[in-house]
């Protein structure tokens, strides 16, 4: 796959990652739907040496799939553009107990199972949370 094409399918991901509720109703109108100490996470996972494109495959249906989770708030998955493999997931949970019933789903742990085969460290992820919300 050629620079400009990863470059490409980077820019066509970006707009496919446009979660709806964020996006469209103006600006700012979607953070109020985020509550204060809100669970969130940033996760890190990052292709071993020849299996991008295997990683790149089994990790975006969960695009479709975290997002049809009612419980999820906000989740977007992004590429680094000068490192193909390298993912960062960002995602916004009302709390720690809906972020875990999330990793507890059938296709999450799925998507875990694969890893060994296909990531380098497994994921690293930072558990955050957000400190202004809609009445700040």
């Amino acid at each position: 796959m050629t620079r400009s094409s990863l470059n490409g399918l980077t820019l066509l991901l970006g707009l496919a990652l446009a979660t709806p509720a964020l996006a469209g109703e103006g600006p700012g109108k979607g953070y109020a739907a985020i509550p204060p100490g809100a669970y969130s996470i940033v996760a890190e996972v990052k292709a071993k040496a020849g299996k991008e494109d295997e990683l790149r495959a089994v990790t975006l249906p969960l695009i479709a799939l975290v997002r049809s989770d009612p419980k999820n708030l906000v989740y977007f998955l992004q590429e680094d553009r000068e490192a193909p493999g390298h993912f960062i997931f960002y995602e916004i949970f009302a709390t720690r107990a809906d972020f875990e019933a999330h990793n507890a789903m059938p296709y999450v742990l799925d998507w875990f199972e694969k890893l060994p085969d296909l990531a380098e460290g497994g994921v690293k992820v930072m558990r955050m949370e957000i400190l202004a919300g809609s009445s700040q």
